[in-house]
């Protein structure tokens, strides 16, 4: 019987779901590697590898057998030939452009745990999708508003998010789609460096905002009467000034979020919020030349630089922070913390906190690789994010589950029957 690999789901899953691989046919102890290979839309390549020896019945199961030392990962990590992918180009973030087309990842059986590994014994194919069968995908480009929203198959009406990314710009739909998946009505939202929407990062309106939120609680396939936010980064000090100043906020998750307003002046009728000063001595430059500006903000509660900080008690919603305990962008946990005390001392619910050590700044849904290092656009230069690969990938499929539980319970009144595993 000749070496073959066996997927399930077969052909096609969700990015989010996860992936068994079992490999048939091998010889009794038989040690081979395992290769992954994926190329994202520009065509740069990511790959990993698992060194792993066959049972005795000659069959490699990765939910049972460990990866040896000396490949991308080792233990027992049945996802670790996804969660482990690194790109070959240095600095380089997957991310998906287009959700209407799937990744297409490769799988390669290589004879023994060789440099390079030796013949090929058997070889792959499987799509990982973004959109459920069924899932509408509407652009939206009323008013101001430029932005794409994702609905459920079914009647309806589901409970309804909007989606910000961070200071990136344009308009990210991934995260957004495969949340929709999951029953919600999503709006991936953009705010800056998008069609005509403005180029740079200075000032925000939080009147445009307003609109997709009025845009949202019109819908009627949303379900109100409030809606759920959902931000990373500078997404997420965003959503703290909605939910601060705007109306029909029921629920607000932070990813790594701010409780200051960063990197650009915000508006609102008569109110101006300035951003948090920046202090260039803190950040610091390696050997390699990529910054770590972790220490590059201000303190929001001292001096000129309180103004900058989002009046959160104001809001009449609930909030759930997600903190990577290791995010280099900025002092996540420090920010949820003051987020917190800010809330209790004027009488209001304290705010869900979920801490992942060893988690970095981009927890992004399941399954995507952490990304150490990359491009950061409002600095100029390459950052360092943090995380630790393996720690990282738990915390970003516990997160998800928490984010999904959050916005059921708060938007729909049911729980998910979702616990914390960490």
């Amino acid at each position: 019987m000749a070496p073959s690999i066996r997927l399930s789901p077969a052909a096609r899953s969700l990015f989010d779901e996860p992936l068994a691989i079992v490999v048939q046919g091998l010889a009794p102890r038989q040690p081979v590697t395992l290769r992954a290979s994926l190329r994202d839309e520009t065509g740069e390549l990511f790959q990993a590898c698992g060194r792993y020896q066959a049972g005795h019945d000659g069959e490699l199961d990765l939910a049972r057998c460990p990866a040896l030392p000396g490949g991308s990962f080792s233990g027992l990590e049945p996802m670790g030939l996804l969660w482990a992918l690194q790109p070959q180009k240095p600095f380089w973030r997957l991310v998906k452009r287009d959700v209407q087309s799937p990744f297409v990842l490769q799988l390669e059986v290589l004879e023994g745990h060789g440099e390079p590994p030796g013949r090929l014994l058997a070889q792959a194919q499987h799509e990982r999708a973004f959109l459920r069968d069924g899932m509408r995908r509407v652009p939206v480009r009323e008013g101001r508003i430029r932005a794409t929203l994702f609905l459920p198959p079914g009647n309806g009406p589901f409970p309804g998010i909007i989606d910000l990314y961070g200071s990136g710009g344009g308009l990210p739909e991934y995260r957004a789609c495969l949340l929709a998946n999951h029953g919600f009505a999503v709006l991936a939202l953009a705010f800056y460096a998008y069609e005509d929407l403005p180029k740079e990062m200075k000032e925000f309106h939080l009147e445009y905002f307003e609109e997709a939120i009025n845009y949202m609680l019109k819908h009627t396939q949303v379900k109100g009467p409030g809606i759920g936010l959902l931000g990373i980064s500078k997404g997420g000090d965003l959503c703290v000034s909605m939910a601060s100043f705007l109306k029909g906020i029921t629920a607000t998750a932070l990813i790594n979020g701010s409780v200051a307003n960063v990197g650009a002046v915000l508006r609102y009728k008569d109110i101006t919020i300035p951003p948090l000063g920046i202090n260039t001595k803190g950040i610091k430059v390696n050997k390699s030349g990529i910054a770590d500006i972790i220490d590059a903000l201000n303190n929001p509660l001292e001096g000129p630089d309180s103004q900058s900080f989002i009046p959160l008690e104001k809001a009449e919603c609930r909030f759930l922070f997600i903190v990577g305990q290791d995010d280099h962008n900025w002092k996540s946990e420090f920010f949820a913390v003051e987020g917190s005390k800010r809330l209790e001392a004027h009488g209001k619910e304290k705010p869900e906190i979920v801490c992942y050590p060893g988690a970095g700044h981009y927890i992004e849904p399941p399954f995507f690789p952490m990304c150490a290092a990359s491009m950061h656009l409002f600095i100029g230069k390459c950052v360092v994010w943090g995380g630790e690969p393996k720690a990282h990938c738990e915390a970003q499929i516990d997160a998800w589950q928490q984010i999904q539980a959050f916005f059921h319970k708060h938007l729909t009144g049911k729980p998910s029957g979702t616990s914390s595993k960490l």
